[in-house]
């Protein structure tokens, strides 16, 4: 007779459940490098999930994770699929839109669980996220710190404030908990870093935004100026690849004034001086 054990049944049946849909790329984001170091996650994965989830206020029955990566792996874990998706570079995540988005439409049309909780933040889940909850399912997303504070994501990432509001819950994961499994620190102890000189950070953002455009072709330089006369922040993307770059310049995340002079920077060697130096002078000011 095959031997049961009453307790975890009990404990696991009475949970509803839950199936997460996570992008290898906007993980290793939330984690704070680009090394394409996936497998140490993966194995860990299904327990920091958990965690999330119950520290952020969800007991939930995690089932299954589906992994979405363009880095081959031939690697098995339990309760993990992988599937392989072209790299952003090539089709600007089209292939992780396409084959995420599938299989989120297809978990909500057929009623396979109760919650699904998706790590990406490509604004363009939106729509799809908003029929998996007309379906009934509960819609999660892995965030970062700073969906502690909408209002200023708003003002800051208008695109990514947009999809994170559409979540029945945002389930933070900062980059430290994503290292060693700890708890995500609390709101008003993220920012609990040691002065720095403005002019230092200038100079070390001055680096890594130099370092990034000198690498940068032509065409795509003159894509970008191009891009930034209609706008006023900058590309989602190019803004993810020099906060990772600043992030481990500095071995912290950026403050949002921070971020804000990070931006503004950009914008002037693109573009040339512009006027606004708000977030210079805010940010002095926050110093002082």
């Amino acid at each position: 007779m095959k031997r049961q054990h009453p307790s975890h049944t009990a404990a696991q049946g009475s949970a509803e459940s839950c199936i997460a849909l996570i992008d290898a790329r906007f993980l290793a984001w939330l984690q704070g490098h680009t090394d394409g170091g996936q497998d140490p996650v993966r194995q860990q994965l299904h327990g920091l999930l958990g965690n999330a989830l119950a520290h952020n206020g969800l007991d939930l029955n995690l089932r299954r994770i589906y992994w979405y990566s363009d880095t081959p792996d031939d690697q098995a874990y339990d309760a993990q699929i992988s599937r392989a998706v072209m790299p952003h570079s090539q089709d600007g995540g089209l292939s992780m839109l396409r084959t995420l988005g599938a299989d989120l439409k297809r978990l909500a049309e057929w009623g396979a669980c109760d919650h699904i909780l998706v790590g990406s933040d490509d604004e363009r889940l939106l729509a799809l996220i908003d029929e998996a909850q007309l379906h009934g399912v509960a819609v999660h997303l892995l965030a970062d710190e700073a969906s502690r504070n909408m209002n200023q994501l708003n003002r800051d990432d208008p695109g990514w404030a947009r999809l994170l509001s559409q979540a029945d819950h945002r389930v933070v994961l900062g980059a430290q908990a994503l290292r060693d499994g700890a708890t995500p620190r609390h709101a008003s102890s993220m920012h609990a870093v040691a002065p720095i000189d403005p002019e230092q950070l200038r100079a070390q953002l001055g680096t890594v935004i130099n370092t990034w455009w000198a690498e940068e072709p032509e065409d795509l330089r003159e894509e970008l100026r191009e891009e930034l006369q209609n706008t006023r922040g900058i590309p989602q993307e190019v803004d993810r690849q020099l906060l990772l770059g600043v992030r481990r310049v500095l071995e912290r995340a950026l403050s949002f004034q921070e971020k804000k002079l990070l931006r503004e920077m950009v914008r002037d060697l693109v573009l040339g001086p512009q006027t606004a130096t708000s977030a210079s002078a805010e940010l002095i000011h926050h110093e002082d």
